[in-house]
């Protein structure tokens, strides 16, 4: 029996690895130039956009916000027209107690200031509203409009803060140890009448001068 020749081995190929494929452009300068201007373009177009968005909301919210205060003012125009009424007659009721012994021992006996003689509703006959104000200030709205109107509402809030401390005011003079005390009953009634003339009284005629101004220059 023969023995079968060993078979030659088969010769092994060799493995190529492919290298990096380049990739050519075909692109021009002007391609690439007209692309990013395009870029640009489209970014500047949005920013454009969202700046004319911005100025309309803006401009809404401005009048909105003066408009607001507008009524405010309205409001508290007729309120402090109401509240001089009320003072006059108070201020009335202070000088006929000072006048007349038997009205002011009414008022002030036995160490108590019996207010309800004098000012029956109360030292402050209305409150005068500062929200639409407070809220304007809070959105920068004095940013936003004519330094003139600024300055002119400014003008108004800060004189209803001085009405307002007419009542803290009066409270410092009544609180003070033996002030409402029959012997001098005479003396811490001119001391509310004074106030009631330096913080609110003689204050309200220009104060309601300046509320017409001012809501005409919002108009």
């Amino acid at each position: 029996m023969e023995t079968p020749e060993p078979k030659e081995d088969a010769p092994v190929q060799p493995i190529v690895i492919p290298g990096p494929v380049e990739v050519f452009s075909t692109k021009g300068w002007k391609e690439y130039f007209s692309e990013s201007a395009m870029i640009v373009f489209s970014v500047l177009v949005a920013l454009a956009l969202t700046e004319v968005v911005n100025y309309f909301h803006e401009k809404k919210d401005t009048a909105e916000t003066l408009q607001n205060i507008k009524e405010e003012l309205v409001k508290n125009k007729r309120f402090e027209q109401e509240q001089y009424v009320y003072q006059t007659m108070v201020l009335k009721n202070i000088d006929s107690a000072l006048t007349h012994p038997e009205f002011l021992h009414l008022v002030i006996h036995d160490g108590e200031l019996h207010l309800k003689h004098i000012a029956p509703e109360g030292i402050l006959y209305r409150d005068l509203s500062k929200v639409a104000w407070q809220v304007a200030q809070s959105k920068g709205i004095t940013t936003r409009i004519d330094f003139s109107l600024v300055e002119k509402i400014t003008n108004i809030y800060e004189q209803q803060a001085r009405i307002d401390k007419l009542e803290d005011e009066i409270a410092a003079i009544l609180l003070k140890p033996g002030a409402p005390a029959d012997a001098n009953a005479r003396e811490s009634l001119i001391l509310v009448r004074d106030a009631y003339h330096g913080w609110a009284y003689d204050r309200a005629p220009g104060l309601i001068e300046d509320y017409d101004k001012t809501i005409k220059a919002l108009e």
